[in-house]
């Protein structure tokens, strides 16, 4: 495949992940050529004027693109590849972040040697500290599959994995910021239960549980690690454990995952 500075990246939708991963391809040095397909057109216009793209009906988009960004809903995914599948040339890299739709349909749906991919982002892309699970199709090359973890990476890590982990890889990471989220709403109300202004209190979980990632992130030593670190015996930490294991935290961690993954499979139909 040519050098992705040379290519021609066609987005098939202008939500917030379509606008999340223009911007971050957009940033690359050479800037790539972008076209944004988009259906809404006051949300077109919006896009245009923010990122300095081309605007095109999805069959415009894609003709003569060298990779395609798939970016519209799960639902949506398969009827928008009827009518412009055909339209996707030979050899193409097509990048479909549809959750639970199977690279084997993609594939069906398009020219014939079109190297498919399936990603599963998260919300963290839009500050480019995302991660991404991506799957190569049966007839994507390993060459094809290198390209599109480099775009993806523009937004943040990508792991490659077996498509039938992608289920696993929505219920850790792509599910996974709303763990955070619910954790951080936890710790703030309880804050506030024990006296704390809801300010300060927001303020002071927000920027524990950033420095807490960073450390975890930066220190090469694993969780478990770090956690037995702070936690001195008999002391404050050592009390708030003690509490979270007597309601069987780790367990419910566990089952919620689980069934995040459940329902991917139950979505994809598998």
């Amino acid at each position: 495949m040519k050098e992705t500075t040379d290519m021609r990246i066609a987005i098939l939708g202008g939500g917030v992940m379509g606008e999340t991963l223009a911007t971050g391809l957009l940033r690359r040095e050479p800037r790539p050529s972008v076209v944004i397909a988009e259906k809404r057109a006051e949300r077109a216009e919006e896009l245009a004027a923010l990122l300095d793209v081309d605007l095109a009906d999805p069959a415009a988009a894609v003709t003569g693109a060298d990779v395609v960004i798939l970016v519209v809903k799960p639902q949506d995914t398969m009827a928008l590849l009827a009518d412009i599948g055909s339209d996707i040339r030979p050899g193409a890299l097509v990048v479909s972040i549809a959750a639970g739709v199977r690279t084997s349909a993609i594939e069906e749906a398009v020219s014939v040697g079109a190297n498919v991919v399936r990603a599963m982002p998260n919300t963290p892309a839009r500050i480019d500290q995302g991660v991404t699970g991506i799957s190569g199709g049966s007839g994507c090359s390993p060459e094809a599959l290198a390209v599109a973890e480099d775009l993806m990476e523009s937004v943040g890590l990508v792991v490659t994995v077996p498509e039938e982990l992608q289920d696993a890889v929505t219920a850790v990471s792509g599910s996974g910021p709303a763990y955070l989220f619910y954790l951080a709403e936890a710790m703030t109300a309880a804050g506030v239960e024990l006296g704390l202004d809801e300010d300060d209190a927001v303020r002071m979980v927000n920027q524990t549980l950033l420095g807490a990632a960073m450390l975890l992130s930066t220190s090469g030593e694993p969780a478990a690690e770090l956690r037995r670190k702070v936690t001195s015996p008999g002391g404050t930490t050592a009390a708030a454990i003690a509490a979270m294991d007597a309601r069987d935290i780790g367990a419910g961690v566990q089952a919620a995952l689980a069934a995040a993954r459940d329902r991917s499979r139950e979505l994809s139909g598998s």
